[in-house]
């Protein structure tokens, strides 16, 4: 589960847990860095929910559902132009 709003004001809610140290060549603690370093520089809100057993697919799922979020949260509504942030503006 992800979800986004570029707002104007960074938070992370991260509810992710790996039991392994490493998928692939990648320290799974670094998974909640990037995303806590995008949600800094983007000034975004993210939340973002994993559960599963299988590691390597809880993080391809958060990536696929971050990307999904992140093309949601900054398509216009095509009969007003008005975008689906909180605050009305990215």
């Amino acid at each position: 589960m992800s979800a986004i709003d570029f707002g104007g004001r960074n938070w992370i809610e991260w509810t992710a847990e790996f039991k392994r140290e490493k998928i692939g060549e990648m320290p799974t603690e670094m998974f909640y860095h990037f995303f806590k370093s995008f949600s800094d520089a983007a000034k975004c809100n993210l939340n973002i929910k994993a559960e599963g057993q299988n590691e390597h697919h809880k993080i391809e799922a958060v990536f696929k559902a971050f990307a999904k979020a992140i093309k949601m949260a900054v398509k216009r509504d095509p009969d007003n132009l008005s975008l689906p942030s909180t605050k009305g503006v990215l």
